[in-house]
């Protein structure tokens, strides 16, 4: 088993892959001081203001002379990142041979439901979506009624639909109309109070935008009841879904190509083993499937500030270049408009677990999107359509926003990174891929796939296979999410507007 590895020629410093104690030797040099698992060691001495390298790339600068061995972490370690920058397209041929043109891989597939508009989804439930919050327990209860009828049926609660106005409306609509339409739910009930601002006649237009030229395929799948409008909401509600779990109960699994799946990626609780173990066999998944012709797709722009120059070169034209700089000034702007500091990052969690600075972890982050072409950027609320490839999609680092946003994209099942663990799920699959073993073994309940076998010595191509295969095993619906198994689904909504 290795000790510790250097990242990249380039780098300053290592990482030890297992608690180092001082004195010991690693990577050639003496250890002047411990070093937890996940944290970082100079390999030889940096003076100050000189740069810190890892992954290649300067993950800030010295704050005083570092000598050789020692613990490098945020107590001698600023980030070098500024506010707004100005950018150059550099376009480079992303990952060289690993993204070069190759055979589709044509006889892989999953099994899936078709859903009537070309899309295919890794589940066949229920789904039970409140206009408004005010009417989130009547979603709750009927959901919890109806599982001994229709099992997977589930309620997504959340605390708006009313007095909001605007963008901050038409943000929520969007999303809701989104979830409506996901190929996941054989079936929706959409349930409102009657008197919100989003009430169902509304929400019936912009479900109308959505679905134009598949009103007959998808009215099947939709019911409606308004709470103020029924003597009885629980009775009126159990019939609307005795004809909705009819209608489910026609769909059958059928074999679908891969490139009919989309993937979500997302990282929650990173640690300094994050960017060598999970998210790299992630991004080697991600390409795969988008070799074969399916989509991926990276969000947490907070957590692409400081590797967002590598994202940009790797988009496939000027235009997604530039649609990639608004992306991540935007959101720059978005904290500086209300008085925040944008590198108020990463989390404790993360410093415990080895991380500096944002640089440290975007730059773990990213390679979650492989090595694939840009070909696509979506802001928050948008979903992919005919895409294919990688796409950046605008939304914060929040592990349940992000989880969300993925899925109201079009995410079908999701590959969620963690060092620290999690339990938090989204409304589709969400396989959570740990950085350590450590975490695997002390959280089996939680976690999917144990990527720290890595460090043990076990092969990454073997493993990139295998997570592959559970990928395709889970959309297939040969074996549920831990989050699945555990009842974990929820979702919440980015708010930026004001109350009423």
């Amino acid at each position: 088993m290795m000790k510790s590895t250097v990242i990249n020629k380039k780098d300053n410093v290592g990482v030890a892959l297992l608690d180092l104690a001082a004195g010991e030797r690693a990577a050639g040099v003496e250890l002047r001081d411990s070093i937890p698992q996940g944290h970082k060691f100079a390999l030889s001495g940096i003076r100050a203001g000189a740069h810190v390298i890892k992954y290649g790339e300067a993950i800030g600068s010295a704050i005083c002379d570092i000598p050789a061995g020692a613990h490098v972490h945020v107590h001698n370690v600023r980030t070098n990142l500024k506010d707004i920058i100005d950018y150059a397209y550099d376009p480079v041929i992303a990952g060289g041979d690993a993204a070069a043109p190759q055979p589709r891989a044509t006889a892989e597939y999953f099994m899936g439901y078709e859903a009537g508009n070309g899309a295919v989804g890794t589940r066949n439930e229920i789904w039970i979506i409140p206009t408004v919050g005010c009417v989130n327990k009547t979603a709750e209860k009927l959901a919890e009624a109806y599982r001994s009828r229709f099992r997977d049926t589930y309620a997504f609660t959340h605390p708006y639909g009313c007095s909001q106005v605007g963008e901050d409306q038409e943000r929520t609509q969007n999303l809701l109309a989104n979830l409506v339409m996901h190929p996941n739910a054989g079936g929706v009930l959409i349930v409102g109070l009657g008197c919100e601002n989003n009430h169902v006649d509304e929400f019936k237009r912009v479900l109308a935008l959505r679905y134009k030229g598949c009103e007959k395929t998808f009215g099947k799948r939709l019911r409606f009841l308004v709470a103020q409008d029924s003597a009885d909401e629980f009775a009126e509600g159990q019939a609307l879904l005795d004809a909705l779990a009819a209608e489910a109960k026609k769909r059958c699994r059928v074999p679908a190509p891969l490139s009919k799946l989309r993937v979500g990626l997302k990282c929650g609780g990173s640690d300094g083993l994050s960017g060598i173990t999970a998210n790299p066999l992630v991004g080697a998944v991600s390409d795969r499937i988008i070799r074969s012709g399916g989509a991926a797709i990276l969000t947490e722009v907070p957590e692409m500030f400081g590797a967002e120059h590598l994202l940009m070169n790797r988009c496939e034209n000027e235009p997604l270049f530039d649609d990639t700089v608004a992306l991540i000034n935007d959101f720059k702007t978005y904290y500086m408009s209300n008085g925040q500091e944008i590198y108020e990052n990463p989390s404790p969690g993360n410093k415990d677990g080895g991380i500096s600075t944002l640089e440290d972890k975007s730059l773990g982050c990213t390679q979650k999107g492989g090595a694939s072409p840009v070909s696509a950027v979506l802001r928050y609320g948008d979903a992919l359509s005919d895409e294919r490839g990688l796409s950046l999609l605008e939304g914060p680092g929040n592990d349940l926003i992000a989880n969300t946003a993925l899925t109201c994209a079009g995410a079908q099942i999701i590959l969620f990174t963690t060092g620290r663990g999690t339990p938090v799920g989204a409304p589709v699959p969400t396989l959570k891929i740990a950085s350590n073993t450590r975490l695997a073994s002390k959280k089996p309940g939680w976690i999917d796939f144990d990527a720290g076998r890595l460090v043990a010595g076990e092969g990454f191509d073997a493993l990139a296979d295998e997570l592959f295969g559970m990928v395709v095993a889970t959309a297939s619906g040969e074996a549920a999410a831990k989050n699945e198994a555990n009842g974990y689904r929820e979702i919440a909504l980015f708010k930026d507007g004001v109350i009423l």
